[in-house]
């Protein structure tokens, strides 16, 4: 089957953060207007809207029909609305799923929508909203049947894998400079949940999670929503010009059988395969950074360099704007913030605002291809879901 290329015509995005007196409908609206200027459309030209959601019907009882919700006054209700809830990676799935639309030739404009109210007065609301990224009856078997219920066990896990592969450990004060590094990338971005940037003592005092974890090392509790447009090649009634998918791969997690990879290494393969590239033509990088030990580990499933050079690819800086290979400009989950199902849109929205120059002060220079690598959901032992995209300008 031929597959037409897909540009990324509109990108939009509200500022993550707490926004108590803001529904998710209005977080929406205010994300789809922004893209479809963004794009140069109407309302009218959407053919389809895909609309990426975690958490809504633990934090606020919505199930079902959350897209219909949320795009209610927007102009697209009428043409097919795809739900699409795939925990972290809910939005990075629905782009996926909207870019097989294009490319296969049914749709020629089509939204990606992400969204998330997380924050809620009730913190083990979201405490069980997390957790639920999760197999819940492995949960209970390993922690109990309370477990879930009033912490995020995920960040157990994330603060019990800091002993590597037991080559080496990573050390507090790597795992820091990682936080320090995306919150002074949020810190220039003015969409980011916090913009201040810290220092290495104010990471390194901040109060244990977890393990060697603080709390500066891992990312707030957000709200937020994110939408792309998507059109075909030869869609004339957007602006021309924009993003190009270079590559769209989405993956399940193994579960148990610990004979295959990790299902974030054959993803990134064929990312890097159908982009007809590989790490060392990538100018920046979008990670899902929950913790600040899973960007590091990231580095090595990106192939950017064997683990035991992790630390020193974190010591150079080599990560950081201005190094070789900027990664999280946007300042990451740890600062831009991560409201789950709008996470992994948000990522694209920075990659394409970086790739066609409009990023300011945290611009990295002459960039032409950008990577972003989103994960959702932990399974036995493996990532619930891994959506790995290359765009190119």
């Amino acid at each position: 089957m031929s597959v037409r290329d897909v540009w990324i015509r509109g990108a939009a995005m509200t500022r993550f953060g707490l926004h108590p007196d803001r529904s998710a409908r209005e977080l929406v609206e205010e994300a789809v207007a922004g893209a479809l200027k963004d794009a140069r459309i109407e309302p009218s030209d959407v053919q389809a809207a895909f609309v990426g959601n975690a958490a809504a019907g633990l934090i606020t009882g919505q199930e079902s029909i959350r897209g219909q919700v949320v795009l209610r006054h927007t102009g697209l209700m009428g043409v097919p609305i795809i739900n699409v809830e795939n925990a972290d990676a809910s939005s990075s799935t629905a782009l996926h799923l909207a870019w097989q639309a294009v490319a296969g030739g049914i749709r020629d404009c089509v939204a990606v929508v992400g969204y998330e109210k997380l924050d809620h007065r009730d913190r083990n609301r979201a405490y069980r909203a997390l957790n639920a990224t999760m197999d819940l009856t492995e949960l209970a078997d390993v922690f109990g049947p309370r477990a879930g219920h009033e912490r995020n066990v995920l960040l157990d896990l994330s603060g019990a894998t800091s002993s590597g592969d037991g080559r080496y450990r990573f050390d507090r004060e790597l795992l820091a400079e990682v936080a320090v590094k995306n919150r002074y990338h949020g810190s220039l971005n003015p969409c980011a949940h916090l913009q201040s940037p810290v220092t290495l003592e104010q990471v390194l005092s901040s109060r244990t999670v977890t393990g060697p974890l603080t709390k500066l090392m891992c990312a707030p509790f957000s709200d937020g929503a994110a939408c792309l447009v998507l059109c075909s090649g030869d869609h004339r009634r957007s602006r021309q010009g924009g993003v190009r998918i270079a590559a769209s791969v989405l993956s399940s997690g193994r579960g148990d059988d610990l004979r295959r990879l990790p299902s974030a290494v054959p993803a990134v393969r064929e990312a890097y395969e159908l982009a007809a590239a590989g790490p060392e033509d990538l100018d920046l990088i979008e990670v899902t950074d929950a913790t600040s030990i899973v960007e590091m580990y990231v580095y090595e499933r990106l192939a950017l360099c064997p683990t035991e050079d992790i630390p020193k690819l974190v010591r150079e800086r080599t990560t950081w704007l201005g190094g070789r290979l900027p990664i999280n400009t946007s300042g990451g989950l740890i600062a831009r913030g991560h409201p789950m199902g709008a996470t992994g849109a948000a990522q694209i929205v920075e990659l394409a605002w970086q790739l066609e120059g409009r990023c300011g002060a945290r611009q990295v220079a002459d960039a032409r291809m950008g990577l972003a690598y989103s994960v959702g959901g932990w399974i036995g032992s493996d990532v619930g879901a891994c959506c790995v995209h290359v765009l190119q300008r």
